[in-house]
């Protein structure tokens, strides 16, 4: 079953991105950890150009450190941002802990790339940063962490923030805030399932035992050992069906009949992969 979702909002927003665009000094790029590439926005990379680009992965402490680690080096070998001065990339939690040291990298980060902007232009005195990213992928955390204050809703569900913003601040730095969006057309399929598992999708885009299958046939192949603590489970399951299964019965998803509710199990399966009580996944690779 194909997965498609691009609200009427969205239109407006990629307009809205575009006109605000040529405003801009720095842009940054929040993608999830788990799904660095699959998160990447080719709109974003079309209508910011050679603008500097400073490129953060949130949510890594839910992300497979080693893999997030390779991420962060592959990245920065591509030269990944692009623009004068190149692209920096950088590697931030879910929560606002360590927000203080977070903070400092990624403004010093946005002065680095805006070299000399009072110089030229003496009217100009502040450094506009723009900040864009899928949907749910952890913009407002960012934001609030740069703030040092809360100035943006924080949810766990997609499309949390509707409108654009401005936040000035500390040290000449005026921060722009846009809703996230996606592409008309999610053409590749498997980083459409990969984004859905990850919360960029609303529940209602999807179909979730397809998903779950999806991830539960990536999690048995890559990280087996954090199924079989999860679910107390002796062996390793056969394939996908028989994981769901086998969480439907540990969690008592059970219908009338004795029949097992899989769109329940696919459920628990995505939820505690999504909250981080699975363990630390990574769903690609560089």
């Amino acid at each position: 079953m194909p997965i498609q979702w691009y609200p009427g909002h969205m239109a407006k927003a990629k307009k809205a991105l575009a006109e605000a665009m040529p405003r801009q000094d720095v842009v940054i790029e929040v993608l999830d950890a788990r799904a660095p590439r699959a998160s990447e926005n080719p709109v974003v990379t079309e209508i910011r150009a050679h603008k500097p680009c400073v490129k953060v992965l949130a949510k890594s402490d839910l992300a497979d450190p080693d893999v997030t680690r390779a991420w962060l080096a592959h990245f920065e070998s591509e030269g990944e941002g692009g623009g004068e001065g190149g692209g920096k990339v950088l590697a931030m939690a879910a929560t606002t802990q360590r927000g203080s040291e977070t903070k400092q990298r990624v403004l010093a980060l946005c002065r680095r790339l805006v070299p000399r902007v009072a110089e030229a232009d003496p009217t100009r005195r502040a450094a506009h940063v723009l900040i864009t990213g899928v949907p749910n992928v952890g913009k407002s955390t960012l934001i609030n962490t740069l703030a040092g204050r809360r100035v943006a809703k924080v949810g766990d569900e997609p499309a949390v923030t509707k409108a654009a913003q401005q936040v000035v601040l500390d040290g000449g730095i005026i921060l722009s805030d846009n809703p996230g969006i996606l592409w008309a057309k999610l053409e590749d399929q498997e980083a459409a399932y990969r984004l859905a598992l990850a919360g960029a999708l609303p529940d209602t885009a999807m179909d979730f035992e397809i998903v779950a299958h999806f991830g539960a046939e990536l999690f048995l192949r890559r990280y087996p050992a954090m199924l079989l603590a999860r679910y107390s489970l002796k062996t390793l399951p056969a394939g996908p069906n028989e994981l769901l299964a086998e969480i439907g019965k540990r969690r008592g998803c059970i219908r009338a009949g004795g029949v097992i509710d899989l769109h329940k199990a696919a459920d628990h399966l995505i939820h505690d992969f999504r909250d981080g009580v699975l363990g630390r996944i990574s769903l690609e690779e560089p």
